[in-house]
């Protein structure tokens, strides 16, 4: 799942992204609401996480502008104002969920992937391939009743190809999909992740490279 963080207070954004990113999310950076724009012209995101006084506005504005062009992204707004009154104009102006500062950087983590889930559209809750059990909900993978310890990241990857089982998922949307803009897409970030969960996984091997093409899963 990918996140855009729109904060301008440097501090506050680099513990929202590596919170976020241990979390198992992948995490864009933006200081400013132009480049918060330019960036949701690019990339595909599943949730937003924007702080309300920015350099070049207030960030609900934006939202309320970006719901009004079309926008369904699920939005969390963070910010110090802790009225009542402001949390529901956060709500009217079409924010999904308001978080005040200062924060828990796990409840935070626990909203953003609440966002994410009602965003999804529907999907078992377990995927299954083969003798492979992929717990969604709990995010615990098991291989014949094997529980398996996986990084975030590694989930994430496997979560995506079995979610797709027999389909073909390329480098590109694996990027995309599992990790965030400061990935070098040339680099090998892929190749080793898919090598550790072949690992993982035992034999038999259940991971297939689709040479030019990228990578599946079957039984």
């Amino acid at each position: 799942m990918r996140i855009l963080v729109v904060e301008d207070e440097q501090e506050i954004s680099v513990a929202v992204g590596d919170g976020l990113r241990s979390a198992g999310f992948a995490v864009d950076l933006a200081g400013r609401l132009s480049e918060a724009d330019e960036k949701l012209c690019v990339y595909v995101y599943d949730c937003l996480v924007v702080d309300r006084g920015l350099p070049d506005g207030d960030g609900l504005v934006f939202v309320a502008t970006r719901r009004a062009a079309g926008m369904r992204v699920p939005v969390l707004v963070l910010t110090a104002m802790d009225a009542v009154a402001d949390r529901l104009v956060g709500f009217e102006n079409g924010a999904d969920d308001y978080l005040v500062k200062p924060f828990a950087m796990a409840e935070l983590a626990a909203r953003v992937g609440a966002l994410c889930r009602r965003a999804e559209q529907p999907r078992p809750v377990r995927l299954r391939v083969a003798d492979l059990d992929v717990d969604m909900a709990r995010r615990r993978v098991c291989r014949s009743g094997v529980l398996l310890t996986l990084t975030a990241k590694e989930f994430l990857v496997l979560a995506t190809l079995t979610s797709r089982p027999g389909r073909i998922v390329s480098r590109t949307e694996l990027i995309e999909r599992c990790w965030d803009e400061m990935s070098d897409p040339l680099s090998n970030v892929v190749d080793a992740v898919i090598t550790r969960l072949r690992r993982k996984l035992g034999e038999p091997g259940l991971v297939r490279t689709v040479r030019g093409a990228g990578y599946l899963i079957d039984g």
